[in-house]
C-alpha cells in the first residue's frame, strides 16, 4: 500500500474550507453595530478558532475522499486507508471502499476473459491475425507463428505475407467494412494454397478499427484435383504401350500362336512382365500423389538414419546380386537423428540404391555414405556406371523423364523414382544433389536437418 501524496492544490483547498465558518463569522460581526473594538477583535477571533477546529476533520476527510475517488479504477496500489474524523467522512469513506472493490473485481474478471479468449484463439488450428489501422499485426496465434515465425506482434502485415492481393483486400474491408476472401500461393517453405478471409472487428483494446485476418489451407484439396487429373493423363499416356503390347500377344495366342507352344510360353512371359511394370507404375503413381498431398506438412517425428539405411541394404541385396553388383555401406554410424518419416526416407534410399543398381550395373557396385554437412546430414548414393550428362541432370527430377527410354523399359523402371524423391525431400525440408559425368557414375546426394539436440533426446 502506498501514502497518499498531498499536492499543494490539496493543501490549499483544505485551508479554505477550514476557513469559510470563520470568514462567515467575521462578517456577520462586521454587520453588527458592535461599539467596542477589543470585544468585535476577541469575539471574532474565538469564532474564527470554533470553526476552525470544528472545519478541519471535514476538510482532511473530504481531501481523503477526493484521493480515494481519483484513484478508482486506476493501475495505481489502492492508497492507504485513512482514520475517517466525521460520521459522513466515514460512510462515504465505506462507500467509496466498496466501489473499489467492485471496480476491482470487473477489472479481474475483464483480464481473465481477455486471458481467456486469448487462450482459445491460440489454440485454434488455422493460422489468425489481428491488424490494427496501421496494417500492424497485434496479435497472431500459435498457428501464424507455426507458419510465419515467432515474435509477430508490431510487424508490418507486408513483412509477414508478401502478397499484393492481400494487402489489397485488407486496404478494401478497411475501406469499405465489408468482409473479404481471397485465394493466393504461398511459395515457401514449399507450394501452398491459402485462403484469405479478413473481417472488421470491434475496436481492439486501445487500439481503435482493427480487422481479423484468418487463413485457409487449401493446398490438400487442390492437389487432390490435381491428383486426379494427373492421375488420368498420365496412366492413359504409360499404360497405353504395355496395353497395346499385351492385347498383341493375346490375339497372336488365339490365332497364329494357338497350336505353338514354345511361342505361348514366350509371349506369356512377356505378358507377365509387362503386367508387372503397370502394376509398379500404377503403385508409384499412387505413392507420388499421396506424398505431393502432404508434402507443405513437415514431419515431427525424430528418427535415426542408420537402421533405415541398414535395412533398405539387405532389401536390396537379391536386386543386386541378379544385376552382379556389389553394395557398401560407410559412415552412416555418425548421422545423427533428423526429424523426419521413417518409411518415406526408406522410401527415399531404397530408390536411389535401385537406381545405382539398375542403371549403373556396368560400374560393378554401389557405395551408400553418411557424413555431416553443418547442420545437415548427408546420404550419398553413388554408382560407378556409364554417367549423365550434365545439362540433362535439371531434368531427372521430372515425372517419367527417361535419359535412355528403351533402355529403362527393359530394366523395369517407371519414370517416377526421382520425381518421388524430390517430393520426398521437399517435404523434410532438405535438398537433393546430384553429380554426375558421362562415363564417372553418378552420385545423388540428399541432405536433411539434423533434429536439435533436446527434441533428439526425448524422442529416445
Amino acid at each position: 500500500m502506498r501514502r497518499a501524496r498531498v499536492s499543494r492544490e490539496d493543501y490549499l483547498f483544505a485551508l479554505g474550507v477550514a476557513c469559510l465558518p470563520g470568514a462567515i463569522g467575521v462578517f456577520v460581526l462586521l454587520l453588527a453595530d458592535v461599539i467596542n473594538i477589543v470585544n468585535f477583535v476577541g469575539a471574532g477571533l474565538l469564532i474564527f478558532a470554533s470553526g476552525l477546529i470544528v472545519a478541519l476533520p471535514w476538510a482532511r476527510d473530504a481531501l481523503a475522499l477526493r484521493l480515494k475517488i481519483a484513484g478508482l479504477g486506476s493501475d495505481e496500489p489502492e492508497p492507504e486507508m485513512f482514520s475517517s474524523r466525521t460520521p459522513l467522512g466515514a460512510a462515504i469513506a465505506r462507500q467509496v471502499q466498496e466501489s473499489q472493490r467492485r471496480v476491482n473485481a470487473i477489472q479481474r474478471a475483464m483480464e481473465m476473459r481477455a486471458i481467456d479468449a486469448e487462450s482459445v484463439i491460440d489454440s485454434l488450428p488455422e493460422p489468425l491475425l489481428i491488424l490494427d489501422q496501421r496494417r500492424r499485426i497485434l496479435h497472431g496465434n500459435k498457428g501464424a507463428e507455426t507458419l510465419f515465425g515467432p515474435r509477430l506482434a508490431d510487424r508490418h502485415l507486408a513483412e509477414v505475407l508478401r502478397s499484393p492481393g492481400i494487402l489489397e483486400a485488407v486496404e478494401d474491408t478497411f475501406s469499405t467494412g465489408n468482409l473479404t476472401a481471397i485465394e493466393f500461393d504461398l511459395h515457401s517453405p514449399v507450394q501452398r494454397t491459402l485462403e484469405a478471409r479478413i473481417a472488421p472487428l470491434a475496436p481492439y483494446g486501445s487500439g481503435g478499427e482493427a480487422l481479423l485476418l484468418t487463413l485457409h489451407d487449401l493446398t490438400a484439396i487442390r492437389h487432390a484435383e490435381q491428383m486426379r487429373v494427373d492421375f488420368v493423363a498420365n496412366v492413359s499416356h504409360e499404360l497405353r504401350t504395355p496395353l497395346t503390347s499385351v492385347a498383341g500377344f493375346i490375339e497372336t495366342m488365339q490365332t497364329v500362336a494357338a497350336d505353338d507352344p514354345d511361342a505361348r510360353d514366350r509371349f506369356l512371359t512377356i505378358m507377365n512382365t509387362e503386367t508387372q511394370r503397370m502394376n509398379r507404375l500404377v503403385d508409384d503413381l499412387l505413392s507420388l500423389s499421396r506424398i505431393e498431398m502432404e508434402e507443405h506438412n513437415a514431419p515431427e517425428d525424430t528418427v535415426g538414419l542408420q537402421n533405415i539405411i541398414e535395412s533398405v541394404m539387405n532389401l536390396m541385396g537379391p536386386l543386386a546380386k541378379e544385376y552382379s553388383v556389389k553394395m557398401r555401406v560407410e559412415g552412416v554410424d555418425r548421422l545423427p537423428p533428423v526429424l523426419g518419416d521413417a518409411d518415406q526416407l526408406g522410401q527415399v534410399v531404397r530408390n536411389l540404391v535401385e537406381n545405382g543398381i539398375r542403371y549403373g550395373a556396368s560400374g560393378g557396385r554401389v557405395v551408400v555414405r553418411g557424413s555431416i554437412d553443418g547442420q545437415m546430414a548427408r546420404i550419398s548414393v553413388q554408382d560407378f556406371g556409364e554417367g549423365i550428362a550434365p545439362e540433362l541432370h535439371h531434368r531427372l527430377t521430372e515425372r517419367f523423364y527417361r535419359v535412355e527410354k528403351a533402355r529403362s523399359r527393359t530394366v523395369g523402371g517407371t519414370g517416377l523414382g526421382l520425381a518421388i524423391v524430390k517430393h520426398i525431400v521437399n517435404r523434410h525440408r532438405g535438398r537433393l544433389q546430384i553429380e554426375s559425368d558421362v562415363g564417372k557414375g553418378c552420385v545423388f546426394s540428399v541432405l536433411l536437418p539434423v533434429a536439435d539436440s533436446h527434441t533428439a533426446a526425448s524422442s529416445m
